[in-house]
């Protein structure tokens, strides 16, 4: 692998080794960033590591709940640990396909545990491990939802929503000392295990370069961490070609 920065990173969210979190923490770990997977399937995270270092890249796979205070204090201090730190990618968030009134609570409250309350402890304890070096960038995962509501995803759309609101707050209290905080709107299907296995009719009339790939998705992480103090982006959308908008 080449490298073209030394220190570390953090994916939070990392699932299917075809996922968006796997193809974040290979593109970081070809740059020479020395990766921590966190994610709640230890099997996951050890197969996407296992692939990383057999590329020759460097992974550290660690078990861990975004929505847990305590086991995100214990991942920033295990990525400060390893090197100074230098990207971070937020991309926790299930979906809820429900209508409002078929809707309970739970539900509810999981949706905005897992994004808003999620984001928010990642990016707290990652701007603490960067502010003293006063440099780093943090990039939180959106998605269409953020930018307005549709049944049946309301209770999603409310927590992206949330998460969006997260960021700017973070990117407005500390973009002037030197941390880039950016939002990055998936807008549209991630070509994935999850798609191809949940609505693979979707995914067939969608045809060529109709969904998003992963790894193009990564490399646009990349380029806002590369992105020069005088010309930072904080919130960019993605889409493929065909999809409207």
């Amino acid at each position: 692998m080449g490298a073209t920065e030394s220190g570390t990173a953090v994916v939070v969210g990392v699932g299917s080794e075809k996922g968006l979190g796997a193809a974040l923490a290979r593109r970081f770990a070809k740059e020479g960033l020395r990766v921590i997977l966190a994610g709640r399937t230890a099997k996951r995270l050890e197969a996407v590591a296992a692939t990383i270092m057999d590329s020759g890249g460097r992974a550290l796979p660690c078990q861990s709940d975004a929505t847990r205070e305590e086991d995100v204090i214990a991942l920033f201090d295990l990525a400060a640990a390893e090197g100074d730190l230098r990207l971070v990618a937020y991309n926790v968030g299930g979906n809820a396909m429900t209508p409002l009134l078929q809707t309970d609570a739970i539900v509810f409250e999981a949706m905005w545990r897992q994004n808003a309350l999620g984001g928010f402890l990642v990016g707290r304890e990652a701007v603490g491990k960067m502010l003293p070096q006063k440099q780093g960038t943090i990039v939180f995962t959106g998605a269409t939802a953020s930018l307005r509501a549709r049944p049946p995803f309301t209770a999603f759309a409310s927590a992206k929503a949330a998460l969006r609101a997260v960021a700017q707050g973070f990117a407005r209290e500390f973009g002037p000392q030197g941390i880039h905080v950016a939002h990055l709107v998936i807008d549209g299907v991630i070509s994935g295990e999850y798609a191809r296995s949940a609505f693979p009719d979707f995914v067939r009339a969608k045809g060529e370069d109709g969904l998003l790939d992963a790894d193009a998705i990564a490399d646009s992480f990349w380029a806002l961490h590369r992105q020069p103090k005088s010309a930072w982006t904080h919130e960019l959308d993605l889409r493929p070609f065909k999809e409207p908008f």
